[in-house]
């Protein structure tokens, strides 16, 4: 009877399908999958809880490779274990439609937990999941009943290391104390450039101890040994996410370019892969995996097993808790409570009724505690601005490292690591977060919030203090160009509300989207409540709405508004209805909705007969000439703000009623 394969034979499967395919599509990664794959070996065939057969099972392991320009390391894991990516995936690595592109795409093969294409998003993302897990297995586990029990594992290398977001998130982490965060770096020492120690040389030990983690330094990445015992290692620490710092050699096993930059980002060779084959012992052809290493990787049967014993623990759980059973699953599936849609209405007509002058960014507050209580999985948090962003609503309870139980996240002044902690949280599940900065923050972000767009991860940001309207702290602080980067950003709806009736409307939006994330755009100073009979008052969600018009029938023009400025043209419209022009006003809160629309609804809101049209908004005038035209004027800003009080900036910028009145009449 034959042996079963050696553990260094089963990761040379990962180093082989790695070479094979970089090489195949001749661009790729092939250095991080051959130095990590004895790593990876240990912990996919001795500690990871996963199913091939259901990816999506709630209690199974989260890995993200945060490196992910070693793509191949998990798309061969994917492969080698039973997912449903074929040996042809792994053939057009990086072709057009293959599920293998050059970085993982979440959404593109089952076992992708997320996308971690810019270096240490990734990282941060796992950090949401591992907060995510704590936060839950504290709301629904009981004795007896463990239903939430599992761990999130990382790979990252220098890269990830010398991000700052890494710092951001492993700093919130440590403080939280998220010890079933497991995170293996991959200590190489080398980056494109060449050899790191020119450019990286931080105590990483020290500095990750610094943060309350776990770390066990000093192990053997080609040690199956070594690995196991820090695995075990770090699965005894309940209290503190865990380091593992492994020294490898980055293309192990290549003659030529293993522990250089060569085999970083570049296919080794024909030449050199024969040469690494017949270096490493594997005596087999391109993309060519023994049946005896196929056995011994796959997990199908562990994991179907795995899944039946908790599905059973799951059962007996329900038998003895069944209204917390039900709100299990109904929030791991993204379901909103059946009487949301009732509630969110009731409390928008009421917003209309009360007729309440306040900054959005308040009214925003007060949709948070019309809406909060029903709805348990929403989890809010600010990047240390939560009395400037009014996300601390009534029923706020702060999350700790000792009662994860809460519904609030202290994320400290990390905007970028929020956002993409709150896109772990959202990929992880179970979980609607929210999380609130200064609009013009948001550029420290920025890239979170593409890869939310990107994922299609429904993501709720709280912006606050959107204009030149925040008055004092002056330019630093005052968001032009933002908004217009928020609209032009995929998938993502981006909502700016004039008044408590829009910014219910925005956040009942938000809750109720699944598929991408939604940006709320508040202001600091308040802002009248605007009259609407019931249809208008229908018309709303639209997007984009006629607000009011001083006279019947086709207008003369159109003023276009969004936010704080439409009290502006309101009041520019009575003016010159008063001269006996008949003048329309747009609402328009989120032009993504408004461009959903039918093409008959938008052609009666903006009747294409109308010329004369004027946008105003105090932000960046060039996005708005998409719905004016270039024969269109914008009364907006031009340059960046000043210091000084709202009203006088306003008036000195010439964003007021009278320059509204004043563009249309040069139109007519």
């Amino acid at each position: 009877m034959s042996s079963a394969p050696a553990a260094r034979d089963l990761a040379n499967a990962i180093r082989a399908l790695s070479m094979d395919a970089v090489q195949k599509a001749n661009s790729g990664h092939p250095g991080a999958p051959m130095g990590m794959a004895d790593i990876a070996e240990v912990l996919w065939r001795g500690f990871l809880k996963h199913n091939p057969a259901n990816p999506h099972w709630a209690d199974r392991d989260r890995f993200v490779l945060s490196n992910g320009h070693g793509s191949m390391l998990l798309y061969s894991l994917l492969h080698l274990t039973g997912y449903d990516v074929s040996l042809d995936d792994i053939k057009n690595f990086r072709q057009l439609g293959s599920p293998t592109a050059g970085h993982p795409e979440y959404g593109d093969a089952p076992g992708i937990e997320t996308t971690t294409g810019p270096l240490g998003q990734g990282f941060a993302n796992a950090v949401g999941m591992a907060l995510a897990e704590k936060m839950l297995a504290a709301q629904f586990n009981r004795d007896g009943h463990e239903i939430v029990d599992h761990n999130t594992f990382c790979f990252l290398g220098d890269g990830c290391m010398m991000e700052g977001i890494s710092h951001e998130a492993a700093s919130l982490a440590g403080t939280l104390g998220l010890g079933k965060l497991v995170a293996f770096y991959d200590d190489n020492g080398i980056s494109i450039d060449g050899e790191v120690e020119g450019w990286f040389t931080d105590d990483t030990v020290a500095r990750f101890r610094a943060y309350g983690w776990h770390v066990i330094p000093n192990v053997d990445g080609h040690s199956p040994q070594e690995v196991k015992l820090a695995v075990e290692n770090a699965l005894k620490n309940g209290d503190q996410p865990t380091l593992i710092c492994c020294k490898t050699v980055i293309g192990f096993g290549s003659p030529n370019k293993q522990g250089k930059e060569e085999s970083h980002g570049a296919a080794l060779g024909e030449e050199e892969i024969t040469l690494t084959r017949d270096a490493l012992g594997w005596h087999h052809g391109p993309f060519e995996v023994p049946d005896d290493i196929y056995q011994a990787w796959n997990a199908r049967a562990a994991g179907a097993k795995a899944e039946a014993d908790w599905q059973a623990r799951f059962e007996a759980y329900r038998a003895e808790h069944p209204e917390l059973a039900a709100e299990f699953q109904r929030r791991l599936a993204g379901e909103l409570p059946a009487t949301f849609e009732q509630q969110a209405d009731d409390f928008i007509a009421q917003c209309q009724q009360a007729m309440d002058k306040v900054a959005t960014r308040k009214a925003s507050e007060q949709a948070l505690n019309a809406y909060g209580p029903g709805l348990p999985e929403l989890t809010g948090g600010s990047a240390d601005l939560g009395g400037s962003n009014n996300t601390v609503w009534k029923g706020c309870k702060s999350i700790t490292a000792g009662d994860a139980s809460g519904n609030y996240i202290h994320y400290g002044v990390r905007e970028f690591g929020m956002t993409a902690i709150m896109n772990g949280l959202c990929l992880h599940g179970g979980v609607r977060p929210y999380g609130g900065t200064f609009l013009t923050f948001m550029e420290y972000a920025r890239n979170a919030v593409r890869m939310a767009a990107l994922m299609h991860q429904p993501n709720i940001l709280v912006y606050t203090h959107d204009s030149i309207g925040l008055g004092e702290d002056g330019p630093t602080h005052q968001p032009i160009e933002q908004i217009a980067n928020l609209r032009m950003t995929p998938n993502l709806s981006t909502w700016r509300p004039c008044d408590t009736v829009e910014t219910a409307v925005a956040w009942k939006h938000a809750i109720q989207r699944g598929d991408g994330p939604t940006a709320l755009i508040f202001s600091r100073q308040g802002l009248p409540c605007q009259e609407r009979d019931d249809a208008v008052l229908g018309t709303v969600a639209k997007g984009g709405y006629t607000l009011l018009q001083t006279g019947e029938g086709q207008p003369e023009a159109i003023i276009i508004a969004t936010g704080s400025e439409v009290e502006l043209a309101v009041n520019a419209a009575r003016a010159l209805g008063e001269q006996g022009r008949n003048v329309r006003v747009v609402s328009m809160p989120s032009v993504d909705a408004f461009l959903s629309q039918s093409a008959d609804y938008q052609e009666q809101v903006l009747p294409s007969a109308v010329r004369a049209r004027v946008a105003v908004e105090a932000a960046i005038v060039d996005y708005w000439y998409r719905f004016v035209g270039l024969d269109g004027k914008v009364v907006g800003m031009h340059g960046y703000g000043a210091s000084a009080p709202a009203g006088d900036l306003y008036k000195h910028f010439n964003i007021t009623a009278e320059a509204v009145q004043q563009a249309v009449d040069s139109l007519l």
